[in-house]
């Protein structure tokens, strides 16, 4: 026991002592190895973004975050990598790009009135060792100008083809065109595209192809650009075609029944596009027009029977010519006629048929000649009879009035008495009585006390005597009158 005592008191030598030594060391090694895989192992916090799409002159916002900044600021820079921010700090002079949220963990900024040279990639870095950094795609989208049509310039005659073309531009990416024509779809004969001299942005072309009919005069044709960055909204553009048609017509009485005597006008009411501008008037069965201008209305001021017969108009534009009859009947006050209108084409002008146009237009200041019984103006003999009459009636007119004003005047005067006749009438109590000369029918002596109150004037009888005594007298004269 004391020999293992001093045995362990017995000092260390120098080969035992490096041995510890050098197992010291080792440990040491191998804990900063194991540190240093443990470090390596552990996952790095990466800051996280996102792509934007944003519409031109609009504004995009870009945010960037970091679980373990790691006593790091963050920094957002541009495509052309410039430094827009550092943590708070304004880094790029542009009054666009606005710092909207900054703290150890996110930096977010904001860029107003983009426009496409904005596009591209953004950079948010945050500098640890190493550096980790993160990219956000920014698409800026080109909006597409109002589509323009062309080909609608001119007037497109009935049964033509219409080529119209549908142009926009302006737009990224390159926009869809569609057309319309009232409320149908039409279909396109294809679409061109094209790219901007700015490198970045598109024109696009479409054209569409239709026969036309003159139900198509005022249709509106519709192209419509179709784009992302129009959202829910419409662009479009409308025009309405312009077709030219043959003319149509027909005649139209003013009255509807025309009676002998009274004024009528014969109404051509020419339809077309464009409008008729000649009218031709001719009477069957006469050689001689009876009107030819601008003025679409035949007058005849005076009706007689001798204006019966079929009226023919012929209506005439730049799209060619049309006929329309009207068969006039002539009644007196007593009947009522039935007209017949009808409107055919006007027939191809031929060697032997009437006028041409140019023809008519160069006669469109003639006066026709006056034509026996169908002339729309009266003769001069027939307005001279009517003068005449007109007269002959109200000297007849005259004459009866005169008559019998004169019959009764003298009606009323044929027994009026002289005062020669009433000179034996006596006054107070006397009986009066009549001359023999005076000869009176006993009616009007007893009944009508009127014929006595004449007398007043031409007697001394009171009127309140003469009302009591003419009974008296009527009696009195009874004999006499008998």
């Amino acid at each position: 026991m004391q020999r293992d005592k001093q045995t362990l008191k017995k000092p260390l030598g120098a080969e035992e002592t490096d041995g510890w030594k050098m197992l010291e060391k080792k440990l040491l090694a191998c804990l900063h190895s194991c540190c240093l895989i443990l470090v390596a192992l552990q996952p790095e916090s990466q800051p996280t973004t996102s792509d934007e799409t944003v519409v031109a002159g609009g504004t995009v916002v870009l945010k960037c975050q970091v679980e373990d900044p790691d006593d790091s600021s963050l920094q957002w820079s541009n495509p052309a990598q410039q430094t827009l921010y550092f943590g708070e700090k304004r880094a790029l002079r542009d009054n666009r790009i606005q710092l909207e949220r900054s703290t150890p963990n996110e930096l977010t900024i904001s860029i107003s009135d983009v426009v496409l040279s904005d596009e591209g990639e953004y950079t948010c870095s945050i500098f640890t060792m190493p550096v980790r950094t993160a990219k956000a795609l920014v698409t800026v989208l080109g909006i597409p100008q109002k589509p323009q049509i062309f080909g609608h310039e001119q007037p497109i005659d009935e049964e033509k083809i219409a080529r119209l073309t549908c142009r926009s531009s302006g737009s990224k990416p390159a926009a869809q065109l569609r057309w319309k024509k009232g409320n149908k779809e039409l279909k396109d004969e294809g679409t061109e595209v094209v790219e901007d001299p700015n490198g970045k942005t598109f024109t696009v072309s479409s054209r569409v192809e239709f026969r036309v009919t003159k139900e198509d005069n005022e249709a509106e044709v519709t192209c419509t650009v179709d784009h992302e960055s129009l959202q829910n909204s419409e662009r479009s553009t409308t025009q309405k075609l312009q077709v030219h048609y043959k003319p149509t017509a027909k005649i139209e009485p003013h009255p509807q029944y025309p009676r002998e005597g009274e004024k009528l006008q014969l109404q051509c009411d020419g339809q077309g596009n464009p409008i008729p501008r000649e009218f031709l008037w001719e009477k069957e069965g006469s050689d001689v027009p009876l009107q030819l201008s601008s003025d679409s209305v035949l007058i005849f001021p005076f009706l007689n029977k001798s204006d019966s017969g079929t009226y023919v108009c012929t209506a005439t534009s730049s799209m060619g010519s049309v006929v329309a009859k009207y068969n006039l009947d002539v009644s007196d006050f007593s009947q009522l006629p039935t007209p017949h209108v009808h409107s055919t084409p006007a027939p191809p002008p031929g060697p032997s048929q009437s006028i041409s146009h140019a023809s008519m237009a160069t006669a469109s200041s003639f006066t026709p000649a006056p034509i026996q019984d169908a002339s729309p103006v009266p003769s001069t003999s027939s307005t001279y009879h009517a003068v005449i009459g007109g007269v002959v009636a109200v000297i007849v007119f005259l004459l009866l009035s005169l008559l019998i004003v004169l019959g009764h005047y003298l009606i009323r005067h044929k027994e009026k008495p002289s005062a020669a006749s009433v000179s034996c009438l006596g006054l107070g109590d006397a009986v009066l009585a009549p001359t023999p000369r005076w000869r009176c029918p006993c009616e009007s002596l007893e009944m009508d006390s009127t014929r006595w109150k004449q007398l007043l004037p031409l007697i001394s009888i009171s009127p309140s005597w003469f009302g009591t005594q003419c009974p008296r007298i009527a009696r009195a004269t009874a004999p006499v009158c008998a």
